[in-house]
């Protein structure tokens, strides 16, 4: 039974984002497993707070992350 985590900013991705990536995630999964496998499959978002981690030392907000996807 495969369980995936996902981890991100909290407040950058919306609930239908989020759906998305169980969605998403749990068919690449059984895709590689065997659809007998779908129904125990777990994937859990999970959201850290802004500040609350980094990337090369920095820690971005939400806000960065937003600006980033805006492009």
């Amino acid at each position: 039974m495969p369980l995936v985590d996902i981890e991100v900013i909290e407040g950058v991705f919306d609930q239908a984002q989020k759906a998305a990536m169980i969605e998403k995630v749990t068919n690449a999964m059984v895709e590689i497993e065997g659809e007998a496998m779908r129904g125990v499959t777990w994937v859990r978002v999970k959201e850290v707070r802004s500040g609350q981690w980094g990337i090369g030392g920095s820690t971005p907000s939400t806000a960065d992350i937003k600006a980033m996807a805006a492009g």
